[in-house]
C-alpha cells in the first residue's frame, strides 16, 4: 500500500533490534541502541536501555545534545554545577547541551536514555579519566 509519498509503509514502520554500544566508565556497562546513528541510522535523535552495576561511573562530560533519561530500576545520580541529583526509580531528568555533567550509579539501575540529536562519541566531549 502507497502513502501518496512514493515509500511503501513498510518502510516507513520497521521493528528495530538493538545494538551493543561501548560504554565509558569506570567498569562494563551494557547499552543497548534501539534508536540511533549505530541501530537506526539515524541522526535526529538515540533511544538506549541502559544497565549500569553498582558502583559504575563514568568521566565528566560536556555533550553537544540533549540528554533525557527515565529511571526504570534503581537510581541514578548525576552530578552539575557541584550538585548531586538523585533520579530514582520512575523518575526522568533533562540536561540540557552544553551542560558538564557526570553519571554514576550507586546500585545496580536500568534506564532509558534519548538524545537529542542522537549520541556520537564526536558529541560527548568526555573528559580524560
Amino acid at each position: 500500500m502507497s502513502t501518496g509519498q512514493g515509500r511503501d509503509q513498510e518502510d516507513e514502520i520497521r521493528i528495530l533490534d538493538p545494538k551493543r554500544v561501548e560504554a565509558a566508565g569506570n567498569m562494563p556497562k551494557r547499552i543497548s541502541e534501539f534508536v540511533g546513528r549505530l541501530a537506526s541510522s539515524d541522526s535526529i535523535l538515540s533511544i538506549a536501555r541502559m544497565e549500569s552495576p553498582a558502583g559504575w561511573t563514568e568521566p565528566p562530560q560536556t555533550p553537544e545534545f540533549d540528554e533525557f533519561t527515565v529511571v526504570v530500576q534503581g537510581e541514578l545520580h548525576v552530578l552539575s554545577h557541584g550538585r548531586i541529583w538523585v533520579v530514582r526509580a520512575g523518575q526522568a531528568i533533562r540536561v540540557p547541551r552544553g551542560i558538564r555533567v557526570q553519571y554514576a550509579t550507586p546500585g545496580p539501575a536500568v534506564y532509558i536514555a534519548v538524545c537529542l540529536p542522537a549520541f556520537s562519541p564526536d558529541l560527548v566531549h568526555r573528559e580524560a579519566p
